[in-house]
């Protein structure tokens, strides 16, 4: 079963180089997944909507949407209305000055040459090598793969807000590209609530980003496709995958293996040869007659003739040995096959294991944090459950209180009924706090 590669990126200024931009189009994939940019103002977000929708050829037969619409940009900017246009209010209610309001919140981040208006991952599992030999059925399956992906970055970065999410199918690898929104709170500068790529999208937080997904994204791949597949090794200090043939140490092995691969064979031709002469030489000295008159001939005596036998049966007997050693060095070359592939199938389960794991870790910390708001949430409640008990003893007693100097006000003085009307005019009272105070009977008595 063959390895597979993972990569997740982040869109970077960085990838703006030329030296990036080759990388990104001669990537092992065969897929512009490398050539991603980060998103800081509307032009470039519409670049992002044209490439990741098609638009420039129209040609949308090979791109699945996952999340969002046909419009990556008015995606983006539907979920900037959602997510901060109560902070934004909240904050212009704050202003003195006119001049400090903000009157449209995404304009106000895409003319903002410091932010980035929003943020493009780009994940793929599989490079060129492997989905040059799959068939679109078996490429399709892959929606699946990546929908979870899609739910598992959600759920592990829960202030990173998903607008769009398109699968491309039109290249060699299927990949996916989500753009989203990284969202700060509880700011003291400003709206309490902001974008913030920075704060949400460390180098040190998406290194721990990606070997999460690409654990869930394994296990989500052979739960789909019902196979064990495994991963490539990581390389260090690389948002990138390799394969153990990329190591030095292995190259160095892989040429000691080719040389003694062709000693044994020297060896093996050796033996041949050697069993071969072997054969001759016997054949030869059972046909020695012993002559005492032409001199031409050599005459050997029983005792070099037994040890001409004993040394070829020697030869026999070594080369049987080596025969036997042939034999367990092919047993001993199945053994570390069939050893191989328990460790593949190990490392699938380890890897499942893995993944399992960080889902319930995962769960638990969202358990948690929602615990931990409930609890808040509810002190809250019992905060307000006081002040209202507190306020409606108050207001319990002013209502007394005016009756106590209304109930016969005729006899009183008229600035409480100026009160009276004030607080109703200004409604402060209702109909049934006058009905409460039991004025109205005694009102109409008087103006009789």
């Amino acid at each position: 079963m063959p390895e597979l590669a993972y990569s997740l990126h982040l869109g970077s200024d960085k990838n703006r180089k030329n030296v990036s931009k080759r990388n990104g189009k001669n990537n092992l994939s065969g897929t512009t997944s490398l050539l991603n940019n980060a998103i800081q103002n509307v032009r470039q977000l519409s670049k992002v909507d044209k490439h990741n929708y098609r638009k420039y050829d129209n040609n949308q037969d090979l791109i699945e949407i996952v999340r969002g619409t046909s419009s990556p940009l008015d995606d983006v900017k539907e979920l900037y209305l959602s997510e901060f246009e109560e902070a934004r209010l909240e904050y212009n209610s704050k202003q003195s000055r006119p001049s400090r309001m903000i009157e449209n919140y995404f304009d106000n981040v895409s003319n903002n040459e410091k932010k980035d208006l929003a943020c493009e991952i780009i994940i793929e599992l599989g490079d060129r090598e492997y989905w040059d030999t799959k068939d679109e059925i078996f490429k399709k399956k892959m929606s699946e793969v990546y929908k979870k992906q899609v739910d598992d970055l959600e759920l592990l970065v829960s202030n990173f807000k998903v607008a769009s999410a398109i699968i491309h199918y039109d290249e060699t690898s299927p990949h996916i590209h989500i753009v989203g929104v990284p969202i700060k709170y509880k700011n003291k500068n400003g709206m309490e609530k902001q974008v913030g790529k920075s704060d949400v999208f460390t180098k040190e937080s998406l290194i721990r980003l990606q070997d999460k997904m690409r654990t869930l994204c394994i296990e989500e791949f052979n739960e789909v496709y019902n196979l064990d597949s495994t991963l490539k090794q990581k390389q260090k200090g690389r948002n990138r995958d390799i394969h153990v043939s990329d190591m030095d140490n292995y190259i160095e092995m892989k040429k000691q293996i080719e040389k003694n691969t062709e000693n044994l064979k020297q060896a093996n031709k050796k033996s041949s040869e050697l069993k071969q002469n072997s054969k001759n030489i016997k054949d030869k000295i059972d046909k020695l007659k012993i002559s005492k008159i032409n001199k031409d001939n050599y005459i050997l005596s029983k005792e070099d003739k037994d040890s001409f036998i004993y040394f070829i049966e020697k030869v026999d007997n070594t080369n049987k040995e080596y025969d036997k050693i042939q034999t367990l060095s092919n047993t001993l070359v199945n053994a570390h096959e069939q050893l191989k592939d328990k460790n593949n199938k190990i490392k699938t389960l380890t890897e499942n294991n893995e993944a399992l794991n960080l889902r319930v870790k995962t769960l638990n910390d969202t358990i948690k944090e929602k615990n931990n708001e409930i609890s808040f949430l509810k002190s809250k409640i019992d905060d307000f459950k006081n002040a209202f008990e507190y306020w409606k003893n108050r207001f319990e007693k002013l209502i007394f209180f005016l009756y106590s100097k209304l109930h016969r006000w005729y006899d009183k003085d008229d600035k409480y009924i100026d009160v009276i009307n004030d607080m109703y005019e200004n409604n402060v009272l209702n109909n049934d706090d006058i009905d409460e105070l039991d004025l109205s009977k005694e009102k109409d008595d008087y103006e009789r």
